[in-house]
């Protein structure tokens, strides 16, 4: 009964319970959440994400932090080469790239040789920090955008390394929420926080309302799914979402490819909500085997979510979860729209954009 993303909190809670960070007490909350999210007074819980990821321009005082422990730690006597992050961190150089050059076909070298030219100092440093901390990968600029890396080439779905866990993160990037389109819950946090997981800290988070949305019917030919991301930003927002997750499912779902469920999921600091999440299907699944992950893995990530209840089949109704709320979305009713010119849930019809125009000249 319980949602699809409070099920990843679950198995976080009873994996990594210890009674001194997390609580059994964290674990029964989470258990009857169903009871315990309806209360007026907010329950707080622990949670401990399976991984962090950073991009450089907040994970390079990480970085730093982590070599001054080390120099800490050597300076009293001890072994430096023990100072290296609990939790797996990933860190992907992108925030840093300047556009000096364009509308030329080597526009993308000349820009990364300039990158490299100015940041010399910084790269030899990253470079350095990649070969000396275990449990730390280090994606080199060029790679591409931190969100877009984690989405094709980061995320594990199901670790597979030892005890079998879903993949949860959180990452130093307010649209580390875009992960969520893949089925791996993630959200934004601070710098501080994000080096305080990496060192094997919980995070004390509330323990979040559930908004379900449920999509059906079928989107009109000429509509995009741009059309369809707009539509729900502006939906939501209209809802208030803040501080709640919110879960898609119903037969609408299937038909949205995993870029869909992915933008959607992006937009989460537009609507306000922690998390949109898209539970693991068939086109998920279809999305790792496009991506080049091996099919051995994507075989495990398979059986283990099918065996804890966590895959999902959207056309299935008896699969449905208990939601704190449930609210419905028909895609025949999404039409081409245009959006802006600042914020996207300022959304127009096509159909109504010329008399839109036309009150705002006129309006005060």
């Amino acid at each position: 009964r319980l949602p699809y993303s409070i099920r990843v909190l679950l198995e976080s809670c009873v994996r990594n319970c210890d009674n001194f960070q997390v609580l059994e007490k964290d674990v029964q909350n989470v258990l009857e959440w169903e009871t315990k999210q309806a209360s007026d007074d907010p329950v707080e819980i622990a949670f401990k994400p399976a991984r962090v990821i950073l991009q450089d321009l907040t994970g390079v005082p990480a970085v730093v932090d982590f070599a001054a422990m080390r120099d800490a730690v050597k300076e009293l006597g001890g072994d430096p080469q023990k100072i290296n992050p609990i939790c797996p961190a990933d860190l992907v150089i992108d925030h840093s790239v300047q556009v000096d050059f364009a509308r030329s076909p080597d526009a993308l070298n000349k820009n990364q040789e300039l990158e490299f030219e100015r940041n010399k100092e910084r790269f030899q440093f990253l470079k350095w920090g990649a070969q000396a901390f275990d449990n730390m990968l280090i994606v080199p600029p060029g790679s591409g955008i931190v969100h877009q890396v984690n989405l094709e080439y980061l995320a594990r779905v199901v670790f597979s390394s030892g005890l079998l866990h879903p993949d949860s993160v959180v990452g130093t990037d307010s649209h580390t929420t875009m992960i969520n389109g893949l089925g791996v819950v993630g959200w934004g946090v601070g710098g501080i926080e994000a080096e305080a997981v990496m060192l094997g800290q919980a995070i004390s988070m509330l323990l979040p309302k559930v908004v379900g949305y449920k999509l059906v019917g079928e989107l009109n030919p000429l509509a995009t799914s741009t059309d369809t991301v707009l539509t729900i930003t502006k939906h939501l927002r209209s809802l208030g979402v803040v501080g709640k997750f919110v879960e898609f499912f119903g037969p609408g779902v299937s038909a949205l490819s995993i870029a869909d469920r992915a933008t959607i999921a992006n937009m989460c600091p537009e609507f306000g909500a922690t998390v949109a999440h898209f539970p693991v299907d068939e086109r998920s699944l279809h999305y790792l085997r496009q991506t080049n992950r091996a099919d051995d893995k994507i075989a495990i990530i398979e059986a283990y979510l099918r065996a804890t209840k966590q895959f999902r089949d959207y056309t299935n109704p008896e699969q449905d979860p208990v939601f704190s709320e449930v609210v419905e979305l028909d895609l025949s009713t999404v039409v081409t729209s245009v959006s802006g010119p600042k914020r996207p849930q300022d959304r127009v019809s096509v159909s109504v954009m010329k008399k839109d125009f036309q009150d705002c000249l006129t309006n005060k």
